[in-house]
């Protein structure tokens, strides 16, 4: 789930961070991605506001979701068996994505939409397809990075051990 966390900072939107983890029996990540537009589209020239009179002028018609963008992004032949890790409960059109991988588990820290139609027919088409599902309970509740924790050679250390 951190490293879900992790890329979700990636991510250009300025009201949902949200990453995904595709892990495969072994624990082994086979794919990472976040909530962004698509490749090739400038992020700069398209909307990210969450409300507009005109649809077309909000994010919704436009973004890629974590979990497509760490099925596309995998590094795998398939990941057919995986666990996906988000940080947010998948939208149906994201289950409808995780079933036709053959993704077998979801991890999730938030179901923060649980009420609205999108995340009660994500669930009713996640198990149909006996796809298991489980909020994930953090046994800490931060993780820090300390870049400074390490010594690193410098770039003008010519030492190569």
């Amino acid at each position: 789930m951190a490293v879900a966390f992790l890329s979700a900072q990636r991510s250009k939107d300025p009201n949902s961070q949200v990453g995904a983890c595709i892990v495969n029996q072994e624990k082994k990540i086979v794919g990472i991605g976040y909530n962004g537009m698509p490749n090739g589209c400038d992020d700069d020239q398209l909307p990210w506001a969450r409300s507009a009179a005109d649809r077309l002028d909000t994010k919704y018609p436009y973004v890629c979701h974590a979990e497509l963008n760490a099925i596309m992004n995998k590094n795998s032949a398939d990941v057919k068996g995986c666990t996906i890790y988000v940080a947010l409960f998948p939208c149906n059109e994201c289950a409808k994505l995780i079933i036709q991988a053959g993704i077998k588990a979801v991890v999730y820290l938030s179901d923060k939409y649980h009420d609205t139609p999108e995340m009660t027919a994500s669930r009713r088409l996640l198990n149909m397809a006996c796809v298991q599902f489980q909020q994930f309970k953090p046994k800490r509740t931060k993780i820090t990075i300390d870049f400074n924790s390490i010594n690193l050679p410098t770039a003008l250390d010519n030492s190569t051990t």
